[in-house]
């Protein structure tokens, strides 16, 4: 991953919270990854019912002095045995329009979680 925690809020001269574009970006992503793995899902019959989808965003710089993103999605399917939860992550990844966008020019790290 890159350089700076992930989800950072950060605050105005003014002292009101805003949401930093990486935030937008982590909820866009995980939304849309859910959608697809509740897609992938059905056609395989699957239960993801009590499912959930986190992202965590990092920004960081390139080394050719730019900028970049660095992605981890977290899938919890509690209701599949864990070898099905990562071939249905992994079916996910290759359907979703976020990670059809992002492939080849992010990192993306997906960790299926037992809880």
């Amino acid at each position: 991953m890159l350089g700076r925690p992930p989800g950072r809020a950060t605050a105005s001269r003014l002292r009101h919270p805003v949401t930093d574009p990486e935030q937008l970006f982590a909820v866009g992503y995980a939304a849309c990854f859910h959608s697809a793995l509740r897609v992938v899902a059905r056609q395989q019959k699957a239960d993801v019912s009590d499912s959930a989808v986190g992202a965590k965003v990092e920004l960081g710089s390139l080394d050719d002095g730019g900028f970049g993103l660095a992605v981890e999605l977290e899938v919890t399917l509690p209701n599949v045995d864990h070898e099905t939860a990562q071939k249905l992550t992994e079916a996910a990844h290759q359907v979703c329009p976020y990670s059809n966008a992002t492939r080849g020019n992010i990192e993306v790290t997906l960790t299926v979680t037992d809880d």
